[in-house]
């Protein structure tokens, strides 16, 4: 049976088959469901928790609510009743998973890593209960850190150059005549080497990790232990239908403001709400399928509400959905439009909005002029070579970039 709920999620006291269909419901890959219904099985008989594991990376500064889906189905795990353990993989994250890359990814220094990772905790304890009682906290430097050169290798030797070339982006590379480096060859030996040292049961990653989580099974093997068994969960795809990334601008961060967040969701197209919602909030299938019966734009309002309330709470839903509705259906403007100021006393437009942070670039912010997205006073402009005086009193020059941007720009 079901039992009541903390913070939007499910706390379950299901049967070990209540649990597989509730687990198996984010997944995209499960190898085995047998031996994971064996486990839970023999957990709910013994009283033994499951040690599920789930790994991060420091890469970037945001994490997104692409992540969040793994970070949701650990959640549930943690809500069955098992082990949390959440990999910070700072000594990973040095390297840089090639994962989706046609090319080398640079690897980031020590510094870059603890600045990324700085508030990491912060955004994924919006989901997961990080109490160190209900959760284990590792990172992998733990282990790699104290390897020499002769550890390095002799982990290596525990791996197959034929393997490794199995895994799509290095044959993909292999087959384009595209370098692979050594080093980039060690990540997934490192990602297995992992499971290993934690002892995991189980490991979970999006279904771009699956030879990954493939190459922890293998190691764990090799050392005696227990197999792992591989839970992937589909990848939410990025408000403009590609794959979620800061670097594409279609990201929606955990961290974000909540009214940037609701808009966000609402800019999002009709066809892909449907697994929004089921990968995104932690609605039941029938009223997901009651609630996209329904009016699209309406669908699409809860849908906004959901995520924010799932990460801030139902109050400040509230606020983000009353703001989303004065500032587009009633046209008014937002009450905390920042106020920004720049040395130059004339800027080309392109050059202002970058100094103004209203975009990330001013390649950016000339894709955002020819497409008619910006706005100055109110007024759609698209002419790339407009240069705008800047003002030293009064409240300054309102620049709107998309719909949720604004800025009064003045010299100062």
């Amino acid at each position: 049976m079901v039992g009541g709920s903390q913070n939007g999620w499910v706390v379950s006291q299901a049967t070990p088959d209540q649990a597989l269909a509730q687990i198996k419901r984010l997944c995209s890959d499960l190898v085995t469901e047998d031996e994971l219904r064996k486990r839970l099985e023999i957990s709910a008989e013994k009283g033994e928790r499951l040690r599920v594991k789930f790994g991060i990376d420091p890469t970037f500064t945001d994490v997104h609510l692409g992540h969040a889906v793994p970070i949701r189905l650990l959640r549930l795990f943690q809500d069955l009743g098992h082990l949390p353990i959440l990999l910070l993989g700072d000594a990973t994250a040095r390297l840089g998973d090639p994962t989706g890359r046609n090319d080398q990814r640079p690897p980031l220094t020590q510094e870059e890593v603890e600045h990324n990772a700085a508030t990491y905790l912060d955004q994924i304890g919006q989901i997961l209960d990080l109490d160190p009682a209900r959760c284990e906290l590792r990172r992998n430097s733990e282990w790699f850190g104290e390897m020499d050169f002769f550890d390095a290798l002799r982990l290596l030797g525990r791996g197959t150059v034929a393997r490794l070339l199995e895994r799509d982006d290095f044959r993909k590379r292999m087959d384009q005549n595209l370098p692979i480096h050594l080093h980039e060859m060690m990540y997934p030996l490192m990602q297995g080497w992992d499971s290993v040292m934690l002892e995991a049961d189980v490991e979970l990653g999006g279904n771009d990790q699956l030879f990954n989580l493939h190459m922890g099974r293998l190691l764990q093997e090799r050392e005696g232990q227990r197999p792992q068994i591989c839970l992937t969960t589909p990848l939410l795809l990025g408000t403009d239908g590609r794959k979620m990334s800061k670097t594409y601008g279609n990201h929606v961060p955990l961290n974000g403001e909540p009214a940037d967040v609701y808009g966000k969701v609402m800019s999002l197209g009709d066809e892909p709400m449907a697994d929004w919602f089921r990968l995104a909030t932690g609605l039941e299938d029938a009223e997901i399928d009651a609630i996209l019966a329904g009016h699209p734009r309406e669908a699409k309002g809860r849908l906004a509400w959901e995520v924010v309330a799932g990460l801030q709470g139902a109050e400040v839903a509230d606020a983000a959905a009353t703001a989303f509705t004065n500032q587009f259906k009633h046209k008014q403007l937002p009450d905390d439009i920042p106020e920004v100021g720049l040395e130059q006393d004339t800027l080309a437009l392109p050059q202002l909005l970058k100094g103004a942070g209203l975009c990330p670039s001013t390649s950016e912010a000339r894709r955002m002029i020819q497409q008619g997205g910006v706005r100055i006073d109110g007024e759609v402009e698209k002419d790339l070579g407009r240069e705008l005086s800047l003002p030293t009193e009064g409240e300054g020059i309102l620049i709107q970039v998309g719909k949720r941007k604004f800025a009064r720009v003045r010299r100062g």
